[in-house]
């Protein structure tokens, strides 16, 4: 039967060196109130220590002190961190660059499906998500540092199956999950009624109680028995051995959103249109590539603002914009809300999303990059010394037939204005994103080539295309310099297309595009 504990109760079940299961993706599901007495008991007690925290996009918001796991960042709490994002909360994100916290990071949509084959008491999955990439074991085997590969812990082996190559990612068991949802009745069962990401909670709640472990449930309110709508209910009340009301929470992603659940329905021009900047070019430049009935996902930071922009442009209504969050149409948001969107057209699972995804099912993705090679691979994983974890980035670009990678030429502070029609580079980034070879590998162009896969690199000043696993200038932005904007800032030298074209000029005025399907 289910126990109403408090969040010092339940950081009270907890034992150094377990393995504890994390709900999150991003700033949304974050149990932050358990996670806030984990870290006060550590301070008084020096327990819970050396845990390994198991999560997908591991919860944070991208600031210091903010939710998620920066509530647990105190230096011992966290030995062994398995996420498919490492770096929402940038204490963890620094502590696994700096071999403080031994990092390991599989596919997104791997973690979902991990999480329901060990809840079905499954040893592992079998996919080909991963190969030619870090997942891979003939590279770096999902381990991000030093201290994960000093540890005695393989989760990803290479198998040969009727003559084709195959990841298996081994199931393990997973001692404590702690989750956050909207309310609960007092008989333990768990509803989603205010969630806008409903995420993989389910799956890790199975694999947790189906294997002998306990489950841990924090949220909003607790209610009256048999008071739930049945049909907000994810989490059924036999699998939920704990559950916690949440106290002072001030994390906007747990705060309601009827417009990002589907309880109203807003004004599309309630969504603000991008202020005008050589970032909203590059959305741009991917929103062109849109097709009438397409089924498209996006990644965040730049990719994000394509839905923007098709809002802007009255395009949203007939493509459907979707995350792997499992949130389909409306309009997709960024920053901290990034896996929610305004006026949905439906809410289902994550690894339901991955389903559709690894099946195919996606037209286009629009995804960012932090370093491309001449070869056309792509890395957004372990960059610049820093590890971050690709997050759904793999299910994604290995298995859509369009790929557009839209992203900045460069990295860092840059001064870049758009003015009479024209980029004005006034300062440029440091940092070169095209490089001559990539270490880490988040998308590999040998598996883009061997699954016919078109590929685009858009910038706010070129658009490359990848052909035979080379780099092909297409486009160039008015007022460019190509000798000196462009080729002299890559590691190496792209082929130019013969037929190399301006890029179009209405993506440097303000005002809309007039973008339609019918161009």
């Amino acid at each position: 039967m289910t126990k109403i504990i408090s969040a010092r109760q339940a950081a009270g079940l907890l034992r150094d060196g377990m393995t504890v299961g994390v709900s999150g993706f991003g700033a949304f599901a974050s149990p932050d109130s358990i996670l806030e007495a984990i870290r006060e008991k550590f301070r008084e007690e020096n327990s819970p220590r050396d845990l390994t925290i198991v999560s997908g996009v591991a919860p944070g918001d991208f600031v210091e002190d903010g939710c998620g796991l920066s509530k647990i960042r105190d230096e011992g709490i966290i030995s062994t961190l398995i996420a498919s994002h490492l770096r929402m909360s940038p204490a963890i994100g620094r502590a696994c660059s700096e071999n403080k916290i031994a990092a390991f990071s599989m596919p997104l949509g791997v973690y979902g499906q991990l999480m329901a084959a060990i809840g079905g008491k499954r040893p592992g999955i079998l996919t080909h998500v991963g190969l030619n990439t870090y997942a891979d074991p003939r590279q770096d085997g999902c381990k991000m540092n030093d201290l994960a590969k000093a540890q005695d812990r393989e989760i990803v082996e290479l198998v040969r199956l009727d003559g084709r190559d195959y990841l298996f990612y081994k199931a393990f068991p997973i001692d404590v999950c702690i989750l956050h949802a909207s309310y609960a009745d007092a008989d333990g069962n768990i509803s989603l009624q205010d969630e806008p990401v409903h995420g993989d909670l389910l799956e890790l709640a199975l694999a947790v109680h189906n294997n002998g472990g306990t489950v841990i449930v924090e949220v909003k309110d607790i209610l009256e028995p048999c008071s739930l709508d049945p049909r907000h209910v994810l989490i059924p009340k036999f699998s939920v051995d704990y559950i916690v009301k949440a106290q002072g929470e001030n994390n906007i992603a747990l705060a309601y959103h009827p417009e990002m659940t589907g309880d109203l329905r807003a004004m599309a021009d309630s969504v603000k249109p991008l202020p005008f900047s050589y970032k909203k070019v590059i959305a741009r430049r991917a929103a062109m590539e849109l097709k009438k009935g397409d089924l498209v996902n996006l990644g965040i930071g730049i990719p994000a603002s394509v839905a923007n922009v098709a809002n802007e442009e009255g395009l949203s209504r007939d493509v459907t914009l979707s995350l792997e969050t499992g949130v389909y149409g409306g309009v997709p948001l960024d920053g901290p809300l990034f896996g929610a969107a305004v006026n949905p057209d439906s809410i289902s699972r994550s690894a339901d999303a991955f389903t559709v995804y690894d099946g195919g099912g996606l037209n286009m993705t629009v995804l960012g990059c932090a370093e491309i090679d001449m070869a056309g691979n792509v890395n957004v994983s372990k960059f610049s010394g820093r590890c971050v974890g690709p997050g759904g980035f793999v299910n994604i670009s290995q298995n859509t037939p369009k790929v557009c990678f839209a992203f900045a030429f460069t990295a860092g502070k840059c001064d870049i204005a758009v003015e009479g029609g024209k980029l004005v580079i006034r300062n440029d980034g440091k940092a070169g994103k095209f490089i001559k070879a990539c270490d880490h590998i988040s998308f590999s162009s040998q598996f883009a080539q061997e699954t016919n896969q078109t590929v685009l690199f858009i910038t706010e000043r070129a658009v490359f295309e990848l052909r035979d696993r080379k780099l092909i200038l297409t486009e160039i932005a008015p007022g460019i310099d190509m000798e000196k904007d462009v080729l002299r800032l890559m590691g190496f030298r792209p082929e130019i297309s013969p037929e190399l074209k301006l890029m179009d000029e209405r993506l440097f005025r303000p005002g809309k595009m007039g973008l339609s399907f019918g161009e």
